[in-house]
């Protein structure tokens, strides 16, 4: 049998050591075999038993606005056709989403109703940023949704911070598409500058070109602003006709005009700052007026509120406001009250252009005006705003029984006509000055008994441009003949200039504060002093604006009722004090009560009482044994109740105040109900007065019946337990009072201490029964002790025994694991063993390759070898002369052959033996 597949007797020979050689040793082959084959089911094992990932392909988008909605939605994120949609339109609204987000699903609603409403003017395009196979989610990279951006042409993304409500988002909207207003009249201008907001105002020519120099700028910074102030305070308003850009000192054409109320206008520095719409922005918020501000907290973490209030007090209105109404009434009159609270300079000054304007304008308004109206406008320029004092003199001798009162007046130097840009204004230097001149000439205006007004002019020893006014009377010692004589003042005064002073007309002199009245009998002068009020004062307050539609929760926190429909509230907070103060919501607020709300602040000693948070959720039970305190119930709690009183001071977040509960509850059943009362207050949910606040927790107070302003606290260097509680309010309680005590005091003290020594009796009896049930359980839990013991021992001896069977597993473990390293070393010697077989087997295969190559060669031999046989016998038939040389040739042939034969056997001899 031939193993390359050869046929012929001669190739088995040849072959035969070969295949003696290969069978030579057959345990190779096996133990390569079972290597294999286990190396096989080692691998299977391993990757069956790996857990696959297992990855949920996404589900496709859908619609997330209706189909026939205005909006356009792109849920898949096409962000190339949002572009493409750019390109086409000239105000752009983008809207982008994501479509498990709360808000996103939310602000949809309001963005339709929005998109209803300037679908014809504004282009919605909705595009979904969280899809991940869309390139929106690819290139923009979002940290919160939905995010609103909006595009005019080709100026944006101006971005939309602002309340998700459809009346907000509109008024940004519409603010984009007209960023100016345009003011072609007196009343125009009028109305834009009275608007509490501040403005922008420029001028430009529109009749040389539509587009003149310096309007694209100009345009350009409105949209600039709105997108860095995405409130939109500042307004932007442009003048096309000369006369009346000359009423605000406009002249040149692509000058621009910031309006300011209390302070002094400003125009664009074209020689100091460049002409660009990013400088215009800049300057305009660097120089805008805030007399009034709106906070729209968006209702995630932010520390809006906390930097506004570390500002110093604060003043904050809540108000029903709706963007979109041309006419808020309500937001006028707090507006006026802001003007007049900032306006430091005593108003004359604070609006000379709308002052301007508006005489101007009027049909009454005539230069020539008599003198004795502007005489009267003179003497109401001073006494509107009066500096005065009021100064009583001393007694003029001993047994009268009349004061000097005067009144000390600081005015201008005669003849000289009040500014109205600057009045005089009244500080204590001032004052002081004027008493220094005053008391130096206090002998001149003593006087004995007068029932008339003297009136006299004097010189500032001080100032050459100012002179003083002291209007002098005597009055009655007496509070009712004072009270009389004032009365007589004001009914019949008269007025007399003393002969060293220097006299004047009485329209043009100062007479008592009370006596103005009459001699300016046309004018009404007004009695509010909040004019200027922020800067006379060391409190001055922010104002602030919420809409109570959205905010009205922090309302709320504040103390307001929630049973209020009206959500109009108004408070000052003071951070740095720590308190606050609520207007009272019995008023309407309107500006009376809001300016009489600010003055009751701003004074020294303020009547306003601090405004203490209560706990609404607290609900209270007759039959708790621990009495819950809040702040409406802390007085007629702990004041006006006839029992001692125990207050506990705990929190909701405090740990140890709650591991308390149990000590009290103790302490509540022991003492007499009748006589003491246990009770707790959670401070952090209930504010008290300044002098019941404590600064740590848990904190004990004992108010002692009938001494309740001497309460005691509970030692902090002692444990809080039941004997400790009971000693220290035993100890407090039975102190004798400062008075005396009558015998129906000691009657009274005798019932009570008799019905304390019933009530103890009573306790000891319960505690003597509890004390025998208490011995009771005690051998009850000896006894089972003792079983536990026994079960101990028990669990000892088991515990032993696992010991043992533990270090016995322990050693069969080492052994296991010295067999399996052992293994271990025989399968990598295997291993290495069936890769030198893996060797010889390639050397075999070259081999027989070769044995092959030579069996052919020697089969082609073979055939020639028969060829010339044939071909010698076919020549014996030729003649005999030529046998002798053929014989030879044969000879030789054979010869050479059988040389190659045997060459050819020791040559494969050779190999096999190799």
């Amino acid at each position: 049998m031939s193993l390359c597949g050869g046929s012929g007797p001669a190739a088995a020979p040849r072959l035969r050591p070969r295949a003696a050689q290969m069978a030579r040793r057959p345990e190779l082959l096996c133990g390569a075999a079972i290597v294999l084959g286990c190396a096989f089911l080692v691998a299977l094992k391993v990757t069956c038993s790996r857990a696959k990932d297992v990855t949920m392909p996404a589900k496709l988008p859908v619609n997330f606005f209706s189909t026939r909605s205005p909006v356009i939605d792109l849920f898949r994120g096409q962000l190339d056709d949002a572009e493409h949609f750019r390109q086409d339109s000239e105000i752009v609204l983008y809207f982008f989403y994501a479509p498990w987000c709360g808000q996103s699903i939310a602000a949809r609603e309001e963005i339709e109703h929005v998109a209803s409403r300037l679908s014809d003017q504004v282009l919605f395009v909705a595009v979904n940023c969280w899809w991940n196979q869309g390139k929106c989610r690819k290139q923009k990279h979002f940290f919160y949704f939905p995010v609103i951006h909006l595009y005019h042409r080709s100026f944006g993304p101006i971005e939309y911070k602002g309340p998700m409500s459809a009346v907000y988002i509109e008024k940004f909207v519409r603010r984009v598409m007209t960023p100016l207003l345009y003011i072609s009249s007196r009343s125009k201008l009028l109305d834009f500058l009275s608007n509490y907001e501040p403005g922008v105002l420029g001028y430009f020519e529109f009749n040389a070109s539509p587009q003149p120099p310096g309007y694209l700028t100009f345009f350009t910074s409105a949209l600039h602003s709105l997108k860095k102030d995405y409130l939109g305070t500042i307004r932007f308003g442009v003048i096309t006709n000369k006369r009346v850009a000359e009423e605000i000192s406009l002249v040149h054409s692509g000058s621009v005009y910031l309006h300011r109320h209390v302070n002094t206008s400003l125009i664009y520095p074209n020689d100091v700052m460049n002409y660009t719409a990013e400088n215009i922005c800049k300057w305009a918020l660097e120089n805008r007026e805030m007399l009034i501000r709106w906070l729209r907290p968006h209702g995630g973490k932010s520390l809006l509120l906390n930097n506004e209030l570390k500002k110093g007090p604060a003043l904050l209105i809540f108000i029903p406001y709706n963007p979109l109404a041309e006419i808020n009434p309500l937001l006028d009159e707090i507006t006026k009250v802001a003007l007049e609270y900032h306006n430091c300079n005593k108003s004359q000054a604070a609006e000379p252009d709308l002052q301007q304007l508006g005489d101007s304008d009027s049909p009454a308004f005539d230069s020539s005006v008599p003198d004795a109206h502007m005489k009267l406008s003179e003497t109401f320029s001073i006494t509107k705003y009066p500096c005065c004092n009021t100064v009583v003199l001393p007694q003029w001798h001993s047994i009268s029984r009349t004061h000097n009162v005067c009144e000390l007046c600081i005015n201008q130097t005669l003849g000289v006509k009040p500014n109205k840009v600057h009045m005089p204004h009244c500080s204590f230097l001032e004052i002081e000055a004027a008493l220094d001149s005053f008391y130096l000439q206090e002998h001149t205006f003593f006087q004995v008994v007068s029932n008339t007004i003297e009136c006299s002019n004097f010189l500032s020893f001080y100032s050459p441009f100012s002179y003083y006014t002291a209007c002098c009377r005597t009055v009655n010692r007496h509070f009712l003949s004072f009270i009389s004589s004032e009365k007589t003042i004001l009914q019949t005064p008269k007025v007399a200039f003393s002969s060293h002073g220097k006299k004047d007309n009485t329209q043009h002199s100062i007479p008592h504060i009370e006596d103005r009245n009459w001699f300016i009998p046309d004018l009404h002068i007004s009695g509010t002093n909040i004019t200027g009020l922020s800067c006379r004062t060391n409190k001055t307050l922010n104002l602030y604006l919420l809409d109570s539609n959205l905010f009205w929760i922090y309302a709320e926190r504040l103390g307001a009722s929630r049973s209020n429909h009206l959500k109009e509230f108004a408070a000052i907070v003071d951070l740095k004090e720590e308190v606050h103060y609520v207007l009272d919501q019995n008023q309407s607020l309107v500006g009376s009560t809001l300016e009489n709300f600010i003055k009751n602040f701003s004074i020294l000693y303020s009547p306003l009482k601090r405004h203490l948070v209560d706990d609404p959720s607290v609900h209270f039970h007759e039959q708790r044994v621990i009495t819950e305190v809040t702040t409406n119930t802390f007085h007629d709690t702990v004041f006006l109740s006839d029992k001692n009183v125990l207050l506990l001071y705990y929190g909701q977040w405090c740990g140890f105040c709650a591991s308390l509960n149990h000590i009290f509850i103790q302490l509540a059943r022991l003492l007499p109900p009748d006589n003491f009362t246990v009770a707790r207050i959670d401070i952090t949910r209930n504010d008290l007065p300044w002098e019941f606040m404590t600064d740590r927790l848990p904190t004990i107070l004992f108010f002692p019946h009938q001494r309740k302003e001497q309460s005691v606290k509970f030692p902090e260097d002692f444990s809080v337990n039941l004997p400790n509680l009971l000693r220290f309010i035993l100890h407090h309680s039975s102190l004798s009072s400062s008075e005396p005590c009558t015998k129906e005091c000691l009657h009274k003290e005798t019932v009570l201490q008799q019905g304390h020594i019933s009530h103890l009796e009573r306790e000891i009896r319960k505690l003597r029964s509890e004390i025998s049930a208490l011995h009771q359980a005690h051998d009850q839990l000896e006894a089972q002790l003792s079983e536990a013991r026994r079960e101990e021992h028990r669990l000892q001896q088991q515990k032993h025994t696992l010991e043992k069977q533990h270090k016995t597993l322990q050693l069969h473990s080492e052994q296991l694991q010295a067999t399996y390293d052992q293994k271990n070393q025989e399968l990598l010697e295997m291993a290495e063993k069936l890769q030198e077989l893996a060797d010889a087997s390639e050397n075999l295969l070259k081999e027989n390759t070769l044995l092959r190559i030579l069996v052919a060669s020697s089969e082609g031999k073979l055939q020639s070898k028969d060829e010339i046989k044939e071909s010698l016998q076919s020549e014996q038939t030729l003649s005999e002369d030529d046998l002798s040389i053929s014989t030879a040739i044969a000879t030789s042939d054979e010869k050479r052959i059988d040389n190659i034969d045997t060459i050819e056997t020791e040559h494969s001899s050779g190999n096999g033996t190799e």
